[in-house]
């Protein structure tokens, strides 16, 4: 299980037709880049076509274990599908949202972070309001147990190994003691 610091989301996203022109340059590439060595961003049902087609698997992010489970049946057994699941380590829901709210929100703004969500069936006002139920779909957050719990489910729903990015009340520090407690309790 790997670990990343936060990130800010980018303001573009490709196109299905640029990204498949990108892998059309990497396959005409000298020496070309096999679809075994490629792993893709992939969240819509097409976007997971083409990775099922022309990549070795996907790593999608923000997403629930539906999302999991669903890029799992689109790609069959072999790919890799390696999710991202974004954690805060707190007492409670309070801090929680305090802490993770406007990271979410700033996901929600692009337009295919939103559509994914939309397509797990969660309603506009859902991503306009951050709602609870929302939040906590994306978002793990609670104690060691809870985190646990919430990877348990995107292994249950076909994720080969998660990818925790731990979110902290300083979106500057680096979550070194987070990190520590996680390695402890997740083995």
């Amino acid at each position: 299980m790997a670990t990343s610091t936060s990130r800010t989301p980018t303001t573009r996203s490709p196109t299905l037709a640029s990204l498949g022109g990108l892998l059309d340059g990497l396959d005409q590439a000298d020496p070309p880049v096999p679809a075994e060595r490629r792993v893709l961003a992939a969240l819509g049902p097409k976007m997971l076509d083409l990775a099922a087609k022309r990549a070795c698997g996907v790593h999608p992010y923000p997403v629930t274990p539906e999302h999991t489970w669903r890029a799992r049946e689109a790609l069959g057994e072999e790919p890799l599908v390696p999710p991202e699941q974004t954690v805060i380590l707190c007492a409670g829901a309070d801090a929680a949202r305090e802490i993770g709210t406007d990271w979410l929100r700033r996901y929600l703004a692009l337009p295919n972070y939103a559509n994914n969500l939309l397509r797990l069936g969660f309603s506009p006002e859902d991503l306009a309001l951050v709602s609870d139920r929302l939040f906590d779909a994306v978002i793990a957050w609670g104690d060691e147990a809870a985190i646990r719990r919430r990877l348990d489910e995107h292994r249950a729903a076909g994720a080969d190994h998660i990818r925790i990015q731990v979110l902290t009340a300083d979106p500057n520090a680096f979550p070194r003691q987070q990190w520590r407690r996680l390695a402890a309790a997740l083995g």
